[in-house]
């Protein structure tokens, strides 16, 4: 018996150990020292360190805690893609109706830029009617502007001449012959003086102002074989109402004159004398 015990252990042997009601079978070395088996324990065949295996709980807990990381960090990417996702909707809806807008503004710009294409237009048609109606004004208003100065200048006399009602007259201060006399004053856009009525025979005969005798528009024409008659030079016959001027009747080429300290007209063939012009002028606008 006491032989057995000191006898040299054989470390090929196994044992059955039992834990928690599971039988588990081992290979259990027996070592002849504690020193050994401490050696042993932190020493691997080859000198080096050695692992030493974890039971299974110990395996089942970092398992467990693995999963559960992966389960927070799956969580918390589940979480980020739908606030992410949340918020690329919202841009996208709030951009979306950002270009709906903008679109509806361009559209409402175009049809702006449209209109006031055409009323541009309008007013450059109207203001091309205007300006064509203000340049027609322009003329029509020129046109009177003239014919009221023409009639302005037709009222009144050139320098040296007077006026007596209707008419502007002339008295030179030269002597010519009847013929030269009634030349002078058609160059002057006039003809010798054709009396009409004797407040006319009166302001002639004092334009004259005695200061000798004047010719006037009054000669003898023939109107057929040796028959004379007196005749203006507008072509109008001398009325009865100057028969006592003082002229005889006619009987040959003769011309007349005005007026003689009696204020008589007096009749002559040939000589030089004054003469008196008349011009016609506008009485009225």
């Amino acid at each position: 018996m006491s032989t057995d015990i000191y006898a040299k252990p054989d470390l090929s042997k196994k044992v059955r150990y039992t834990r928690k009601e599971e039988w588990h079978e081992n290979e259990v070395n027996i070592y002849e020292s504690a020193d050994d088996v401490g050696i042993h324990r932190f020493q691997s065949h080859d000198g080096g360190p050695q692992n030493e295996k974890q039971p299974p709980a110990v395996q089942r807990k970092w398992f467990s805690s693995a999963v559960f990381c992966l389960g927070v960090l799956c969580f918390l990417m589940l979480t980020a893609i739908i606030v992410l996702s949340t918020c690329y909707i919202l841009d996208k809806d709030q951009l979306q109706t950002r270009y709906n807008t903008l679109t509806t503004n361009q559209t409402q710009l175009q049809e702006t830029v449209s209109d006031i294409t055409v009323n541009n237009s309008q007013l450059q048609d109207e203001v091309k009617k205007l300006k064509d109606k203000i340049e027609d004004n322009n003329r029509q208003f020129e046109a009177k502007v003239k014919q009221l100065k023409d009639k302005i200048k037709g009222m009144t006399c050139p320098d040296g001449w007077t006026r007596f009602g209707c008419s502007c007259y002339f008295r030179s201060n030269q002597m010519k012959t009847w013929q030269q006399s009634r030349t002078d004053c058609q160059n002057k856009g006039a003809d010798l003086v054709v009396i009409n009525n004797k407040d006319e025979n009166k302001f002639v005969s004092e334009l004259n102002n005695m200061n000798g005798e004047s010719w006037i528009g009054l000669k003898t024409e023939s109107t057929r074989r040796s028959h004379y008659e007196w005749k203006w030079v507008d072509g109008s016959l001398l009325t009865k109402i100057f028969s006592a001027s003082g002229l005889p009747a006619a009987t040959r080429r003769q011309y007349a004159s005005c007026c003689n300290q009696q204020g008589q007209w007096r009749q002559s063939n040939s000589g030089i004398k004054y003469y008196i012009c008349e011009k016609q002028v506008s009485c009225i606008l």
